[in-house]
């Protein structure tokens, strides 16, 4: 819900363990799943789909595909012929559980809390508003117009994996996902390997900064063209200089997204 909740197109996530194994917009909610589940379609078999928009009958027919298996479905609501596709077609119609979310941002501000071993920690949660007016390009090469939309998406859906999180995006989609790595440039090359072919010409986002300029040269092995991290390195002049040399074009926006 929080990851669709970012977009005002259709848009759907495919969750796996708690991180976004697929995530994706598009024209209808119907398209828009079937990029989020082909962004890595063995690590989404028995996954829950979230969904933006009311759900249809050609939504529910992508997702009864030969070969794909949900385990559950949240989304704002459902139309009745969505109901009787999925609870009749697919093998796994007696075992999917479809859930109606209301979708607002009632919880906005809240805190979120983990608990530990003898008490409870207590902190600020990562829903500051998608904003770019203070992003700051700070390579010699600008984005183009469909880069800095790549960039927004990665950078959205980012905030969603666990770091240390490294998202290749591209056309709108998630395509490669390195979550939960103790070192950001093994991120990288997680979501590279995701990825494959498909990340020549995408983009990178990064939930914190880049200490150092290895996970920008693995980004650029990969094919990357531009990439959206906070900043605030003590080595950015270094990783600036990597983006320069490799024609990567790069935006700080002054804002570190953690999720743990």
């Amino acid at each position: 819900k929080s990851i669709v909740s970012e977009f005002t197109q259709p848009a759907a996530c495919v969750i796996k363990h708690n991180n976004p194994c697929g995530c994706a917009v598009g024209e209808t909610l119907a398209v828009a799943f079937d990029k989020a589940y082909e962004g890595d379609p063995v690590s989404a078999f028995g996954s829950i789909i979230g969904l933006n928009k009311t759900v249809d009958a050609a939504t529910a027919e992508a997702m009864c595909i030969p070969g794909r298996f949900i385990e559950a479905v949240i989304a704002p609501a459902y139309d009745e012929a969505a109901i009787q596709i999925l609870t009749t077609k697919p093998k796994w119609k007696s075992n999917v559980r479809l859930m109606q979310v209301e979708f607002s941002n009632a919880d906005r501000g809240a805190p979120d809390y983990r608990r530990v071993s003898g008490g409870m920690l207590v902190q600020d949660r990562d829903d500051l508003p998608q904003s770019d007016a203070t992003w700051k390009v700070v390579t010699s090469r600008q984005p183009t117009g469909q880069e800095l939309a790549d960039l927004q998406f990665a950078w959205a859906v980012c905030r969603h994996v666990k770091s240390n999180a490294i998202v290749f995006a591209k056309d709108g989609m998630l395509i490669g996902a390195g979550a939960g790595q103790m070192s950001r440039l093994d991120s990288s090359m997680i979501a590279a390997y995701k990825a494959g072919d498909r990340s020549q010409g995408a983009v990178v986002a990064s939930d914190a900064f880049f200490p150092f300029r290895d996970g920008i040269d693995a980004a650029a092995k990969a094919g990357i063209k531009a990439a959206i991290q906070p900043g605030g390195s003590r080595n950015d002049d270094e990783v600036i200089a990597a983006c320069n040399e490799h024609g990567i074009a790069m935006i700080f926006t002054g804002v570190r997204h953690f999720r743990h």
